[in-house]
């Protein structure tokens, strides 16, 4: 079995019983809505919105998930209204979506609402250091050390020129930093994301203005969430 389709498997593809993505499928218009309303919302944060104080504001959560990222749920539900999208989940959405010209706005709006759901989970408050488990076994038998996965994050996170994103993400047996532009995302390329950092300026602007360099360093300090990294882990 290739990647492309270990991904569609292990992502949920009981939802496209919904609806044929040929969009020739016997589901009516409102039953289509209904199946968007059920499937495509905008997911609670898993803390407080000043639970990353001082690190992330409660503004900046205000802006970031209240405003961009409810966008990008509500844009996408537009999108895929009366199609055959519609019932289907954000990951299947963007594997059958991405690379097709036509269908570039869906694309960016459905992994950009699954991105920033990744990114509110990649952290926690109290969270950074360095990681255990299985996931800090993994970091240092592809990094070599936690020191080197940082400087690989960093270095990525600060040369990533324009608006993207930043990961962790794994490729067969191996860990690998990965960055991505505007709202590609790991699993375009068939690889399994584990952790991500948001570099889009309105995700630190507010209390970072110009200073990337400080927002990575309080994400890597303070912020990742690696028990989510090593569940996402695969194997």
């Amino acid at each position: 079995m290739d990647r492309r389709n270990f991904l569609k498997l292990s992502l949920g593809l009981g939802a496209m019983a919904f609806l044929d993505i040929s969009g020739n499928g016997s589901v009516s218009r409102a039953a289509a809505a209904a199946a968007v309303d059920s499937i495509i919302t905008l997911p609670p944060l898993p803390y407080a919105k000043d639970a990353l104080e001082p690190h992330i504001s409660a503004r900046t959560i205000e802006f970031h998930y209240g405003k961009h990222h409810q966008a990008y749920i509500d844009n996408t539900r537009k999108l895929i209204s009366g199609t055959g999208y519609a019932g289907l989940p954000l990951k299947e959405i963007i594997l059958q979506s991405g690379g097709k010209p036509d269908q570039t706005a869906i694309f960016n709006n459905a992994a950009q609402s699954f991105n920033h759901t990744f990114y509110w989970n990649s952290m926690k408050p109290g969270g950074g250091g360095k990681p255990a488990g299985r996931i800090g076994l993994a970091i240092e038998k592809s990094f070599g050390s936690p020191a080197q996965f940082e400087k690989e994050l960093s270095e990525a996170a600060l040369t990533q020129f324009g608006s993207g994103w930043t990961w962790l993400a794994q490729d067969g047996a191996a860990l690998k930093v990965v960055k991505t532009a505007n709202a590609d995302t790991p699993m375009s390329r068939g690889l399994i994301p584990l952790l991500t950092l948001d570099v889009w300026e309105h995700a630190y602007y507010l209390d970072y203005q110009n200073r990337r360099g400080d927002y990575i360093r309080a994400y890597l300090d303070h912020l990742v969430n690696w028990s989510f990294a090593e569940n996402n882990l695969a194997g």
